[in-house]
């Protein structure tokens, strides 16, 4: 795109604008580095991988993502609403499949206007590589993979994949936005210089990508405007509908040590007669299911959590390079843009007092809300595969549409707390919707909801018993 990387010496000749070298152009690197232009930044923009304008480079990552409401505050943040809703489709709820292949929706919410989205992920980064295009002082660089990065004098080292051509460059700020495999990170983590902790915890379970194709006529195979789940206790499928009349499909099992895993589905014989034991209806709707099993890798299912985010005041995480998360609340896309409005925030009442401060001031404030959410991915992760079917959990789950129908200022889920209610923060949503969860089941399971009260006696007896669950819960933590 550009012939060569201006050097830091060259940028000093603006001296208004000091220059940002953000690491990273997946999703949130670009939303970043987009957001840091438009404050008056010069921003450089470095990807390991190939353009995916030119060549498309996702084997084994999901090609679709489930956007919401806290991944369109950043969207609307650089101005990209209109652009990013062409690219959606609405799912509604989660349709549930049981074995017998009866459906049922599971409404997401009893509000009209909630709902969440179906977007392609390679769609969402190509948009936003165009809209960097449109900015002289962001510069993107491809099949740029980071060798080295020098924390405390911001400065990075670079190999080129085509030329092995080697480079550094210095900058004011490094930003690490290079995902859950960060060489940043790993920076932070082999510095002596200071103390860092990291942890990485792997799910048992694994996950592969499958494919119903379009119908004839591009039609779509089964209900387009919902989340497809088939919950089979330790294993589950999901479906997501893509623009071309397709479904991305993704099975999670086990690696192995268990009934099914992908150890033991080995063969085109043990793979079909898994899918019509488990998910007969599915079956029929994969006619390439065999040759997508095999092709297809295995993608692991872990989080990050580390502390600190930020070195010397050069250097700073944000996305899945600072938390990273598994997938099964259809948050880490939202989360990371969540990270770059909040880092955007932090930076307008900080901005005056150094990148310390305002690199110090974003993790205080940011990193309990994404430690909450990589809690609440794995317990939805147990929900999904276990609980969806469950007729409690189906009685419970009406009875809280019912409330957000009727009542849409007074309640709210754990799923809409979580996923709609962008106006408070991730570890609020948990505390408050797991204590619901908890009311909710309790009483449901002790007979005290009974049909002969009205629906508004019904959240009256909810809200006491959740406050009650929230009370005893914060004198527990004194």
């Amino acid at each position: 795109m550009w012939d060569e990387i201006p050097t830091f010496v060259e940028m000093k000749k603006d001296k208004q604008k000091e220059h940002i070298l953000i690491i990273g152009a997946g999703l949130c690197g670009s939303l970043l580095g987009l957001r840091m232009v438009q404050r008056g930044y010069k921003v450089t923009l470095m990807e390991k991988r190939p353009d995916l304008r030119e060549i498309h480079q996702d084997a084994g990552r999901s090609i679709n993502l489930a956007f919401s409401d806290r991944g369109m505050k950043g969207i609307k943040l650089v101005g990209l609403e209109e652009e990013v809703k062409k690219l959606c489709i609405p799912m509604t709820g989660r349709m549930i499949h049981d074995k017998e292949g009866n459906t049922f929706l599971s409404p997401y919410s009893g509000r009209d206007n909630e709902y969440i989205n179906s977007i392609s992920r390679t769609d969402l980064n190509i948009m936003l590589l165009n809209a960097a295009d449109q900015y002289d002082d962001l510069q993107v660089y491809f099949n740029e993979k980071c060798k080295d990065v020098d924390l405390k004098n911001a400065t990075a080292t670079f190999e080129n994949y085509l030329t092995k051509k080697q480079q550094t460059i210095t900058a004011n700020v490094v930003l690490g936005a290079d995902g859950a495999g960060s060489v940043v990170r790993k920076s932070m983590y082999l510095s002596k210089e200071f103390l860092f902790s990291f942890s990485q915890d792997y799910l048992e379970h694994g996950y592969k990508e499958l494919t119903f194709p379009p119908a004839q006529d591009n039609e779509y195979r089964t209900e387009k405007n919902a989340l497809h789940i088939w919950p089979r206790g330790r294993d589950m499928i999901i479906a997501l509908p893509n623009l071309d009349g397709s479904f991305t499909v993704t099975l999670f099992i086990d690696y192995k040590n268990a009934p099914d895993s992908f150890e033991s589905l080995n063969s085109p014989e043990t793979i079909t007669e898994y899918f019509n034991r488990q998910f007969p209806d599915a079956v029929p709707m994969m006619p390439e299911l065999v040759k997508d099993f095999e092709e297809n890798p295995v993608g692991p299912l872990g989080t990050i959590k580390c502390h600190p985010w930020s070195a010397f005041g050069k250097t700073c995480l944000l996305g899945d390079a600072a938390h990273s998360i598994v997938p099964f609340y259809g948050q880490g896309m939202n989360a990371s843009f969540e990270d770059v409005v909040v880092f955007d925030e932090t930076l307008e009442k900080y901005g005056d007092q150094g990148w310390e401060a305002v690199f110090t001031a974003f993790e205080k404030n940011r990193k309990p809300d994404t430690d909450a959410i990589a809690d609440l991915a794995v317990d939805n992760f147990h929900e999904m595969k276990e609980h969806t079917a469950h007729p409690m959990f189906q009685e419970k789950r009406k009875l809280e549409t019912a409330f957000e129908k009727e009542f849409p200022k007074e309640y709210s889920s754990k799923y809409s707390l979580v996923t709609f209610n962008d106006n408070i923060g991730y570890r609020e949503a948990m505390i408050k919707g797991r204590a619901q969860n908890k009311a909710i089941l309790n009483l449901l399971d002790d007979g005290k909801l009974p049909d002969t009260l009205s629906l508004k006696a019904k959240l009256k007896i909810v809200q006491q018993a959740t406050n009650a669950i929230i009370h005893d819960d914060e004198v527990g933590r004194l």
